[in-house]
């Protein structure tokens, strides 16, 4: 192979300021001459006889930070092509540092200074520019419908509107425009009461059909397959750019609906744990062994959730059964058979919180858009047999995934916390939205592979399940002490170490939020959205009642709540859990240490800097991330290949270098009292790891 061949096609410059905006400038390594073979050389394989290669390098520069109108400029290119990955980024994130009115009218501004500065030179290059722009105005039509559809008036599509007849009259522009306002204004204008009844209305069902339907004689597949169909109208319906940290934590009820397809999907997912917890309790006069089947029961269905890849009823199930007031049932636990306990453990290590989260995220990685089910642990002896069975039966049936949304919540959570909005001189950091777009990317590929799902809809089914009566965390746990009274000590046990297990089961943290609470999953605040009279019982306690009194229950719910301060009713109210370990979460909560760090790791070669600088890439440190992750993270940021047990990993302090064991909690091994930069280096042959202590090599 020619030398050139194998130089990298891209390598980092530097940065560059340039109008206002700051930008990471890229030499890009391109072949401007084709490789021909001389007339000569066609009986000879010499490589002297091929003409030479023709290369050129150029300078490719990305938007790093700027003013909103530098952002908005940069969505024109002088070629007249849209850039494809930075529009999209651009259109997904600027509702976190901007408004749709805002960027659209520095747009449109944008595009009348192009028009009306075309006579002062340069005017192809102008045309090229506005080209461009009604490009990108298409894209965000069809792209974010939702971002125009403002009743009463439309005022964005009514600025539009006027845009379009003032400059592109008569164009396909103009014309989609006007087709938009007129169909959101024939829609806002339908008589609700003229419009056709729902789908199940039409069907003959007896009106005591959804009696038929109790736990546990609800075949479990079809069970899994309706909480299936509802996870899979609300993820398709879900907006990504809701999920944003700085959407998500503003969802006060004031702006509630600008993240109202997350609340729907962490409502339902309430739903079925709250669900799953007072179908156990409810009937306090149980024999333990039907209450035993009434868990195992769940269990199944969450054997069936995992077969067709719905992780988030799957962990909306777990939650349930690993919620203190179902936990504590030792009896009840005893009286369910082996296999079905190793079952359990088996879906519940699925969200295990040991690595990031790495079980999960692999499961996502290797099943998100595959047609079936197939990822089993080395230890998962049960899945490994349902699996086996299935694939003998469905082997033709394709299924998306529904994946648990609160992953996503915790990471872009994390990125809008971590990572500041602006920088410089208060320039938009827009490296910050590109990291947030990579998580977007991801549920928009889910959502794309749900559609594979196909499910028939149940009426009968969702009023039977809608009618299940919810307890309160109070109620459940004071229901779960009279079925199984607090022995000695029993209530001090399940406050302090509640990770122990029984003897019949054991219990795995299985949490996916910002805290480090080992019980919280969903929490939001919804007040204003009514509940059924079915849902809940009648309930009159004050917020401080609540949590003084739901100290031993712990049910599960989505905590990325950045607001806790409404005091709405108990019975509209998804109440926040306590931890046995870490006492009530708000936003006013104290906390001795951060849950992450963000580290800067550079990797060691012969030529560490460029330009005089040493490159750094920034990854999270998370508080239980041990050396192989960190590493693997560092290795995936830095583009190295290999296995991590190859490369050792040292923190770069003033006067020396402290090397971290093989296997060191690397969150609590780092000194914090300095700069947070770490040095990869590949391990030499004959070093042995021995993963006792800290090495520090003092700097010569």
């Amino acid at each position: 192979m020619n030398d050139a061949d194998s130089l990298p096609t891209w390598r980092l410059w530097g940065e560059e300021k340039a109008d206002g905006a700051l930008y990471t400038v890229y030499l890009k390594k391109v072949r401007y001459h084709r490789p021909t073979r001389s007339v000569s050389s066609s009986h000879s394989d010499s490589d002297d006889e091929i003409s030479h290669l023709e290369w050129e390098t150029v300078r490719v520069r990305f938007v790093k930070a700027g003013t909103l109108k530098n952002l908005v400029e940069a969505l024109s290119t002088d070629d007249g092509e849209l850039e494809t990955t930075y529009i999209n980024v651009f259109l997904a994130t600027y509702r976190s540092f901007s408004t749709a009115k805002e960027v659209l009218t520095l747009l449109l501004e944008r595009y009348e200074e192009l028009t009306q500065s075309a006579q002062n030179g340069r005017p192809e290059q102008h045309d090229q520019h506005k080209k461009t722009l009604i490009s990108a105005l298409h894209v965000w039509l069809d792209s974010y419908p939702e971002d125009f559809k403002d009743p009463p008036n439309y005022p964005a599509l009514r600025l539009l509107l006027n845009f379009s007849e003032d400059y592109l009259p008569n164009t396909e522009l103009d014309a989609k425009v006007r087709h938009r306002l007129d169909r959101y204004s024939r829609e806002a204008h339908v008589d609700p009461l003229l419009a056709p009844p729902p789908a199940f209305a039409m069907r003959s069902i007896a009106s005591s059909g959804w009696r038929n339907y109790k736990l546990p004689d609800v075949p479990v597949r079809h069970f899994a397959e309706q909480l299936t169909r509802m996870d899979v109208d609300l993820f398709k319906k879900l907006v990504p750019h809701q999920c944003l940290g700085a959407v998500w934590s503003r969802r006060d009820r004031s702006r509630s609906h600008e993240a109202a397809t997350v609340l729907a999907t962490v409502n339902q997912f309430n739903a079925v744990s709250f669900r799953v917890i007072s179908s156990i309790l409810v009937e306090p006069g149980l024999k333990t062994y039907d209450r035993a089947c009434l868990i195992a029961g769940w269990i199944d269905i969450a054997q069936e959730l995992r077969l067709i890849k719905n992780f988030s009823s799957l962990k909306a199930i777990i939650s349930g059964l690993q919620s203190n007031p179902i936990y504590r049932l030792q009896k009840t636990w005893q009286a369910i058979a082996k296999e079905k306990i190793e079952l359990f453990d088996e879906l519940a290590r699925i969200f295990s919180e040991d690595n990031n989260q790495w079980t999960q995220r692999e499961l996502l990685m290797k099943e998100g858009t595959a047609k079936f089910a197939d990822t089993v642990g080395e230890n998962d002896k049960q899945l490994q047999k349902i699996f086996q069975r299935q694939n003998n039966h469905t082997a033709n049936i394709s299924f998306g995934t529904i994946p648990y949304l609160g992953t996503f919540l915790t990471d872009l959570t994390m990125i809008d916390t971590a990572i500041p909005d602006s920088i410089g001189d208060g320039l938009i950091n827009f490296d910050k939205r590109r990291k947030e777009f990579e998580v977007l990317a991801q549920i928009k590929l889910l959502q794309g592979a749900a559609n594979a799902y196909h499910f028939m809809e149940d009426p009968a089914f969702d009023r039977w399940f809608d009618s299940i009566l919810v307890l309160d965390d109070r109620e459940a746990y004071q229901l779960s002490c009279q079925i199984e009274p607090a022995t000695n000590g029993q209530n001090r046990k399940d406050r302090s170490n509640k990770a122990r297990g029984t003897p019949g089961h054991q219990k795995n943290d299985s949490i996916t939020s910002t805290s480090s609470s080992n019980s919280s999953q969903f929490y939001c605040d919804v007040d204003s959205i009514t509940s059924s009279p079915h849902n809940s019982i009648d309930r009159k306690m004050s917020p401080s009642q609540m949590s003084n009194s739901s100290s031993n229950s712990s049910l599960p719910s989505l905590d990325i709540s950045l607001n806790s301060s409404h005091s709405g009713s108990a019975t509209n109210r998804l109440q926040v859990p306590l931890s046995n370990n870490s006492g009530t979460l708000s936003n006013n909560s104290q906390k001795s240490s951060p849950d992450f760090y963000i580290i800067k790791v550079t990797y060691e070669t012969d030529n560490p800097e460029t330009e005089g600088i040493v490159l750094y890439k920034s990854i999270m440190l998370s508080n239980n991330e041990r050396t192989p992750q960190v590493i693997r993270n560092a290795m995936y940021k830095l583009g190295l290949e290999g296995n991590p047990d190859q490369y050792t990993l040292a923190q770069v302090l003033p006067d020396k270098e402290m090397t971290l064991p093989s296997n060191a909690n690397v969150y609590y091994a780092v000194n914090t009292a300095h700069n947070l930069n770490f040095i990869l280096r590949s391990k030499p042959t004959d070093l042995t790891p021995t993963g006792k202590g800290l090495k520090g090599k003092s700097k010569s």
